[in-house]
């Protein structure tokens, strides 16, 4: 049980709330990935929009990913981790030129392209330094992810990607472009996929546009098939790790990879989420008319997730063995939407308790805010706690 790693006694002395990383599930996530992809043209690329905690990025450089950023502070802050620019990718559909110039000074691997305009105007940026920017078609798949509809990206209704329809258009401009060098196609579907189906539809439609590019006589030296992966937020305990096998396994048998090809994942989520743990303290207890509230010292400010996409994470009370009881779990900001669980059981809580909410290590700490004029909250890890 990973609640037994936990060191209540330090927890005790340290200001909530906060966020908290072992490290050691990190390390395993990571060392399972590794397994999983070794013998094989695979290449994982961590997102950096789930967390760019500096002691996460050290333990996640170490195990030898690259990075996928979807701005140029994240290029920035992959670089300053020690990740190889060489194992830099870098999408988003609005890239400013100060982003591109950045990406463009350091040699990144490649710009996952998003429109005609965005090619155009990585290729003026790029003339201007006599370089050659390489770039892959992030391609619109039109694939559900069968996921919550804000982390939906890959159907034709949403903002991201090149539609199939435009790819003549936009393979006809290559020629006229001297300063960008077509290397692969990239996609991604959505976020915390749970239904591994989503994949292998995405596989067919990769295999089908591996056709139309070879029968228009484009080589491409990568797929990149993004991110996704979800995580057990109901039981962060028992599945720690996500199944890396089942999914790598996905692409192994449905993706029609042509010689010489390489394979490149985007995922985040999978990699950062169960290490992580907002820890607060219980401020008050309240008996409301028909239900009891545990009001807690973090609130959205500190983790959006439940009020932005009405998320679920597992809570636990670490200091209490009591009884069970039914509580609305909620924070002390001005809003409604501040409320984390509604009717959720816990060890029977008061004034002074530590609540762990679980599974926060992606899209907690880097999405907190100050609204309130709240501090952001501070982290802590296992290595330097156990010191």
């Amino acid at each position: 049980m990973i609640k037994a790693n936990y060191p209540i006694q330090k927890f005790n002395e340290i200001q909530t709330p906060f966020y908290y990383y072992d490290l050691d599930v990190l390390r395993k996530t990571l060392e399972e990935i590794n397994t999983q992809t070794q013998n094989c043209n695979f290449h994982v690329h961590y997102a950096m929009k789930a967390n760019v905690n500096p002691s996460v990025l050290a333990v996640i450089k170490n195990a030898g990913l690259g990075a996928d950023c979807v701005s140029g502070g994240e290029v920035q802050a992959a670089i300053d981790a020690g990740i190889s620019s060489s194992k830099v990718v870098f999408a988003g559909v609005g890239k400013a030129d100060w982003e591109i110039n950045l990406g463009l000074d350091n040699d990144i691997f490649c710009f996952n392209v998003e429109s005609i305009p965005e090619l155009e105007v990585i290729n003026e940026l790029a003339a201007a330094k006599a370089k050659v920017a390489k770039v892959a078609l992030r391609i619109n798949p039109n694939v559900s992810a069968h996921t919550h509809h804000y982390i939906t990206t890959g159907l034709s209704e949403n903002k991201f990607g090149i539609n199939m329809s435009d790819l003549d258009q936009v393979i006809g401009l290559f020629p006229t472009l001297a300063n960008v060098k077509l290397i692969g196609i990239h996609f991604h579907i959505g976020s915390q996929i749970t239904d591994l189906t989503s994949f292998q539809g995405l596989c067919v439609r990769i295999n089908e546009l591996q056709e139309y590019f070879s029968s228009r006589n484009v080589v491409l030296e990568h797929i990149n098939v993004g991110g996704g992966l979800g995580i057990n937020y109901e039981h962060p305990n028992h599945f720690p790790i996500p199944d890396f096998g089942a999914y790598f396994k996905i692409f192994r048998d449905h993706l029609k990879l042509q010689p010489n090809q390489t394979l490149h994942f985007e995922l985040g989520r999978a990699v950062v989420a169960q290490c992580g743990s907002l820890i607060s303290k219980v401020l008050y207890v309240k008996q409301g008319s028909s239900k009891k509230f545990a009001i807690l010292d973090a609130g959205f400010t500190d983790l959006i997730r439940p009020a932005l996409y009405q998320a679920y994470h597992h809570i636990e009370n670490l200091s209490s063995e009591l009884p069970t009881e039914e509580y609305d779990v909620v924070g002390p900001i001005c809003e409604s939407s501040d409320t984390f669980a509604k009717g959720f059981v816990l060890n029977q809580t008061k004034r002074g308790d530590l609540i762990a909410l679980r599974s926060a290590g992606a899209y907690g700490e880097i999405m907190a805010s100050q609204y309130n004029l709240r501090k952001l909250p501070k982290a802590y890890t296992s290595d330097e706690l156990a010191r």
